[in-house]
């Protein structure tokens, strides 16, 4: 099962973190939206304090997703997914349009995305627990991979103290290392939802193109793109006001 953390009370809002992050990346903003919604901030599979197996591919995700909300009793949900977590919730809404109310999703497009995360597996793995070494020198080990400093913290929010003395990600590092391409893989052609959608999109990210516009519309005949600006992929932590304001803004409306 899921690991989650459930703010609120009322109508269901789920959100799903991107690729390498967890539950605690949205502590602030769930919070927020906790004051209109019960908010349910999941880890995915293989993530933060969830479950680790060897299987990792969207529809196992989805699966989870669907198993989490059976157990709760979750139906007329929002959903709100970030990168990976956005191609989990598009997939979820696709295969379980009569779960979900409204779906968002923040910096990312159905379309496939080439690998793009060598730099950042090759810090990771370039750390060796074995040797037990501090925060600090887990960290001047990846800075010679992930030469940005936002990056790196962001990564670093997945350490923690397997035992005294003893470090360790969260994350299941040696799935991810033979699983990788499954990240990039598209939102199946034939699969569509005419539910009221929001794609947002960060003003200094390239993840979501003007181009991609149209093939938007064709899984989501309903979708608006909002862009918020003065920031890039994270775009919920760079310019979480914002954010927060689209997000809201869309949620309440009839």
């Amino acid at each position: 099962m899921l690991y989650s953390k459930i703010e609120g009370s009322g109508k269901p809002l789920l959100i799903l973190h991107g690729f390498l992050g967890m539950s605690d990346n949205w502590k602030t903003l769930g919070i927020q939206f906790a004051a209109d919604f019960q908010v349910h901030i999941l880890d995915l599979r293989n993530h933060g304090r969830s479950l680790h197996s060897e299987e990792f591919s969207y529809e196992i995700m989805v699966q989870d997703v669907f198993e989490y909300c059976q157990t709760h009793n979750l139906e007329n949900i929002n959903i709100i997914g970030h990168s990976m977590g956005g191609k989990v919730a598009m997939l979820f809404a696709t295969t379980y349009p009569e779960l979900v109310d409204k779906l968002i999703v923040a910096d990312i497009g159905p379309k496939f995305y080439p690998q793009h995360h060598q730099d950042i597996l090759a810090g990771l793995n370039a750390v060796d627990f074995s040797i037990k070494p501090s925060r600090n020198e887990v960290e001047e080990i990846m800075a010679k991979y992930i030469p940005d400093f936002g990056t790196r913290q962001f990564l670093m929010k997945n350490l923690y103290w397997q035992e005294p003395g003893q470090l360790a990600f969260r994350f299941n590092l040696a799935v991810f290392n033979t699983n990788m391409d499954e990240i990039g893989v598209p939102l199946p052609e034939n699969l569509i939802f005419e539910k009221p959608t929001l794609f947002i999109r960060g003003g200094n990210s390239n993840y979501i193109l003007d181009s991609d516009f149209e093939n938007i519309k064709h899984h989501f005949p309903t979708a608006t793109v909002e862009t918020i600006p003065n920031a890039g992929h994270w775009l919920h932590a760079e310019n979480p006001v914002v954010f927060y304001q689209t997000v809201s803004s869309f949620l309440k409306i009839q």
